[in-house]
């Protein structure tokens, strides 16, 4: 039996993870209009990124597809995303899971 045979069907056939990822603090402005309401900002950080996306970390709560803007805070560049998955709240904020809507491979400042 092969590696990974014993496994269920569909742990083994889920997507795979797109491109390295890496610890990697990175402070970003956060921007999202919420349901019916006006543009929010908030600034928050990344605790994992890669080309494709990143582990954010934001005071507030934002919705799993949620459209936002991502500017890092460091090289003043600017990215849309959406957030893909929504985690627990933490001490520092709600980690959220966010996927580029067009990657930027240099958008972090890191090289992948």
């Amino acid at each position: 039996m092969a590696f990974g045979e014993d496994l269920p069907r569909d742990i083994r056939m889920r997507r795979k993870r797109r491109g390295l990822r890496m610890n990697s603090h990175v402070p970003v402005a956060i921007e999202w209009n919420g349901r019916a309401g006006p543009a929010h900002f908030e600034s928050g950080f990344t605790r994992v990124v890669n080309g494709y996306g990143c582990l954010l970390v934001s005071p507030k709560e934002i919705d799993v597809q949620q459209k936002v803007k991502l500017t890092n805070l460091s090289s003043r560049e600017a990215v849309s995303g959406v957030v893909v998955w929504k985690g627990d709240r933490q001490a520092d904020g709600w980690e959220l899971g966010v996927e580029l809507v067009s990657p930027e491979m240099g958008f972090w400042g890191i090289d992948f």
